[in-house]
């Protein structure tokens, strides 16, 4: 066979992916990366918002070290159980009412979403699995992704795979099977504060040929049936039917608990940045160089789909009520008073983190404001650039400061991105509202951003887990803390860290303190530790200021292990003492408690 024959593409593709490992980057951190995390599985909670639903919470404790911490402290007497009860059951991280309020336009929420949802592990040859759609789900993602391609062993049964790739398929219909028990499943849960039954929505990428788009529409119509989202919402008096302003949007409350689809709209000489910007920046520090080079031969054969694939069928584009999906090949969306040339009615703009990053970067420097000021009213969805085939992730913070609503993150890992996402939606349905700055009539540049002051005071910690093969003894803990914000004029994050001491056993005073009675000489094993340190930042509040904070060992002459980890949105910290429960890195519930004090001042 030449090289010039169809088959060499492909064999040469699946000889660059056999060298590749799906699970390099996850099996080993970096030495203190406190950003990676490792692969979530089908226990996984946490990721959308919903760890604090986990039973397991239930059976915490609080050790004696900590219980005798709290009664110097003045916060609960000695014999006082049921005061200690309330504290454990107390929540330190509570949303206010305001961001639960469902009475808003739906672009005036941001949406916890899933990018590949099907797919485990690597993006060029995981493996895919219809049952990572009920693991998203319960774990509080709202958006997921379904890529349809024809199958050709059976054109009447589509099947969900990631394109020109060694990923398995599975079938279209069994994915929809599964959202569909995800919905009756919810629709049974008691409503609770904010929880309860939330939309479902369906980033369709399709790849079909217009026979395959029919059998996508009527799948979907049979499998969810009266649950789809087909037609628009007709409630008497809804804004929805006004003639003056035919963009004005639905309001989640109207959309009840309904599967809605986004539906891809192909402008007139529309630019892939998948193919475009994100290739320029294939080599990363994090990517090495067969990466790289599959993922040039993974854009080389894409080049070839076929051109059906462009033409979206009327029965499937009318599935996309309320968001159809377009990727701009200019800047008309927000600017020239943002509207989109050649545009569908509700676009969705869908553009990758380096596409979108290239507009900020490039215009003037008010272009994140323009942006915002768009995302105020129409949606958007940003997903992650093409080099990141190890299913590394972008960073949320910076795309929510300028009001992007669906970062469709990679969740095969629970690292500090889906950490944060975590934090964004911990409390809710999966559907938060936006800050005031980036709702209709706000303005990034204008509004008000307060200084102020964080002080954690840390008080100790019970249950902190041990690594595998790891004595008591040979752990070392403290804890660090990164406050995280974003810069919406050029995207990028803003961090401050800061540590407690390590907490080290000293026999001599537990010795001492059993011997004459003395509570304060108490020295608790090191997985019960104690610090007693206060950790300060300054900072101006956008809102959207994040908190990560770590139990650590401090391991000399090797990578400190993170034992313990979770991450908070400071708007919904209360202030006082509380206990924090902590995750692993796979967004497992641990027995782990961490007590702390949050005090927010104003400057």
């Amino acid at each position: 066979m030449s090289e010039a024959s169809p088959e060499a593409p492909t064999r040469k593709l699946t000889a660059r992916f056999g060298k590749l490992n799906p699970f390099k980057g996850r099996s080993k951190r970096e030495k203190d990366d406190e950003d990676e995390g490792e692969d979530i599985d089908g226990t996984t909670v946490a990721g959308g918002g919903h760890s604090a639903l986990d039973t397991v919470h239930h059976d915490l404790g609080v050790s004696e070290a900590v219980k005798a911490y709290l009664t110097r402290q003045g916060v609960v007497a000695a014999s006082d159980a049921d005061g200690l009860a309330a504290l454990l059951d107390k929540p330190v991280v509570s949303p206010p009412s305001h961001v639960l309020d469902r009475s808003h336009p739906l672009p005036e929420y941001f949406i916890s979403s899933s990018h590949n949802t099907y797919l485990k592990a690597h993006q060029l040859f995981g493996k895919s699995d219809a049952a990572t759609y009920e693991t998203i789900l319960k774990a509080g993602a709202r958006c997921v992704e379904i890529d349809a391609w024809d199958n050709p062993d059976n054109l009447e049964e589509p099947k969900v795979t990631h394109g020109y790739t060694l990923v398995s398929n599975v079938p279209f219909r069994a994915v929809c099977e599964i959202i569909r028990d995800v919905v009756d499943h919810e629709a049974t849960l008691p409503p609770t504060q904010g929880y309860g039954a939330a939309p479902i929505v369906l980033s369709l990428e399709n790849h079909c040929a217009p026979a395959g788009q029919l059998r996508l529409v009527t799948i979907m119509r049979e499998v969810f049936g009266d649950r789809l989202l087909s037609a628009a919402v007709r409630a008497q008096g809804h804004e929805e039917q006004s003639q003056e302003n035919p963009e004005s949007h639905v309001r989640l409350s109207d959309l009840g608990n309904k599967v809605a689809v986004i539906v891809e709209y192909h402008l007139p000489g529309e630019v892939d940045s998948d193919s475009s910007s994100d290739s320029s920046s294939s080599s990363s520090s994090s990517e090495d160089e067969e990466e790289r080079k599959a993922h040039e031969e993974y854009l080389a054969k894409k080049k070839a789909e076929p051109p059906t694939s462009k033409i979206i069928i009327p029965e499937l584009a009318e599935l996309g009520v309320y968001a159809q999906s377009v990727k701009p090949s200019d800047n008309s969306w927000y600017v020239e008073g943002g509207i989109l040339r050649n545009g569908p009615h509700h676009h969705l703009i869908n553009v990758s983190e380096v596409g979108l990053a290239s507009h900020v970067g490039t215009v003037e420097s008010a272009s994140g404001a323009a942006i915002a000021k768009h995302n105020s009213q129409h949606l958007m969805r940003v997903f992650p650039k093409g080099t990141r085939i190890s299913s590394k992730n972008l960073n949320p913070v910076p795309f929510w400061t300028v009001g992007a609503q669906i970062l469709a993150l990679n969740w095969q890992s629970f690292g500090a991105p889906m950490q944060l996402n975590e934090a964004l939606f911990a409390g809710t349905a999966g559907y938060v509202l936006k800050p005031p700055a980036l709702r209709q009539g706000g303005d990034i540049t204008s509004a008000p951003k307060p200084k102020r002051r964080l002080k954690l005071r840390v008080g100790g910690a019970t249950d902190v887990p041990l690594p595998s093969g790891r004595g008591v003894s040979s752990l070392k803990p403290y804890v660090t803390a990164t406050l995280v914000r974003g810069n919406p004029s050029n995207l990028s994050l803003i961090k401050a860290k800061k540590k407690t001491g390590v907490y080290k056993k000293h026999g001599l005073r537990a010795a001492l303190a059993s011997l004459h009675q003395i509570e304060d000489l108490v020295s608790p094993a090191e997985t019960d530790p104690l610090w007693d340190e206060t950790l300060e930042w300054e900072y101006e509040d956008d809102e959207l200021v994040f908190l990560r904070i770590f139990i650590k060992s401090d391991d000399s002459f090797a990578s400190n292990p993170i034992l313990a980890v979770t991450a908070v949105r400071l708007l919904y910290v209360v202030p006082g003492w509380g206990f924090l429960r902590l995750l692993d890195l796979r967004g497992h519930p641990t027995a782990c408690t961490l007590l702390v004090h949050f005090e927010v001042e104003d400057l």
